[in-house]
């Protein structure tokens, strides 16, 4: 997702009653509790994109744990256990030892399945030029899949209530339009154009940030983002495929995105993101099917459907529907899944990254002609993209710090 969506850090897990000492009992045992560091050397066991770390267990490893007589029995080894144990080690061992694999691979993915969604998207649009339909089948396919993985217990379905469905329905009218407005500039525009726009988005984030939520914003970062402005600019002036609907809707789409991080903020609850993300995309193509009706509908009975079909076939226009929808619900949900295996520093070094690849595999794919003005300016607001990321990951971090000392 170019935003995100996250769940606060939850305190405690629930059904997992914290350990306590016991007061006034007699004939007691003490157990000394590993350190975190003996307890998971690789930072959290993953459970479906997410690290489950020893500090959510509020096990309290500066003193020992005392229990009664009544539960040493428990506690007494288990030979089969232990083998069973020592051989789940062995097997995950190669892992274990190497968790930048699977970190890597995760980033790896992410990445692939961004380029391909890029790619697919806009070859659709060449021949169905639709993006308030194309929108919605992207909701639709993804919504499609969390109903899946919620039957099969994969995850299990968080349960949601009216408190927090209020607190949702304005993320996911963001979000909606957000994606609608940006699939509408890359329908209208080519995709390094768009995705050059949509590098102003930590401007509007900032500016919001300021003078919406009252935050004080660091001179470093506005200074930062200069070159962002600057680089936008330039590459405005002599793109080759500009027009007013594709630069205006990739502007909406940005300030789109910022409201809806302000929302999410007032939205933080803790159920775990892929919950969220899954009652997000529901709402939100419950937002998107109207519009699409209503301002596309007539046009694809006429014509639309017939015309693509004529061009492509029908079971290629249906698979590459169907592609589009799973790979954009896909590269989302392992954004957020990186993001939380990674500090903020290095995902938003990815993210940067992310963006760089879409742009230079669109222009090889495509084939895009770009000035050299363009191909500067969009290196530049690249890089200032960069260096404001790296600028706020350091700060966040170093709030971090401050609160846990």
């Amino acid at each position: 997702m170019e935003s995100r969506v996250l769940s606060s850090g939850a305190t405690t897990i629930s059904g997992l009653p914290r350990l306590t000492r016991p007061a006034g009992r007699l004939n007691t045992v003490t157990v000394a509790v590993a350190s975190p560091a003996s307890l998971n050397t690789t930072g959290g066991n993953l459970i479906w994109g997410r690290q489950l770390r020893p500090s959510l267990l509020n096990l309290d490893h500066s003193s020992p744990v005392v229990l009664t007589p009544a539960k040493r029995e428990i506690l007494k080894p288990c030979a089969a256990t232990a083998s069973e144990s020592s051989g789940d080690a062995a097997e995950g061992g190669f892992l274990a030892k190497n968790p930048w694999l699977t970190t890597g691979f995760f980033f790896f993915m992410w990445y692939f399945l961004n380029v391909i969604f890029n790619i697919l998207n806009k070859k659709i649009y060449n021949y169905f030029p639709y993006p308030y339909f194309v929108s919605a089948i992207h909701l639709g396919v993804g919504v499609v899949y969390c109903l899946g993985s919620w039957t099969v217990g994969l995850p299990k379905r968080a349960p949601i209530d009216s408190n927090l469905l209020k607190l949702l329905i304005p993320v996911a009218f963001c979000h909606a339009l957000g994606h609608v407005t940006s699939n509408i500039s890359f329908a209208a525009v080519a995709v390094s154009f768009t995705h050059t726009i949509k590098a102003l988005e930590p401007f509007f984030n900032a500016a919001a940030s300021q003078f919406i939520l009252g935050q004080s914003i660091p001179i470093t970062l506005w200074l930062s983002l200069a070159p962002v402005v600057i680089g936008v600019s330039m590459a405005s002036l002599t793109e080759l495929s500009f027009n007013w609907l594709g630069f205006t809707s990739a502007m909406i789409s940005n300030i789109s995105f910022t409201y809806r991080s302000i929302y999410s903020k007032k939205a933080m609850t803790d159920m775990d993101s892929t919950n969220l993300y899954a009652y997000i995309s529901i709402i939100a193509l419950l937002f998107c099917i109207p519009p699409a009706i209503i301002l596309e509908g007539p046009q694809l009975i006429k014509h639309g459907f017939s015309d693509a079909i004529a061009k492509v076939g029908l079971t290629k226009f249906v698979t590459d529907l169907f592609w589009v929808g799973m790979f954009y619900h896909l590269y989302n949900q392992l954004a957020t899944n990186t993001l939380e295996r990674v500090a903020p520093l290095t995902h938003a070094v990815g993210n940067v990254l992310k963006r760089v690849f879409v742009i230079g595999f669109s222009i090889v794919v495509f084939g895009n002609k770009i000035s050299t003005q363009t191909a500067i300016g969009t290196s530049i607001a690249i890089a200032g993209v960069a260096i404001y990321s790296l600028i706020k990951a350091k700060i966040e971090e170093e709030k971090r710090g401050l609160k846990k000392t």
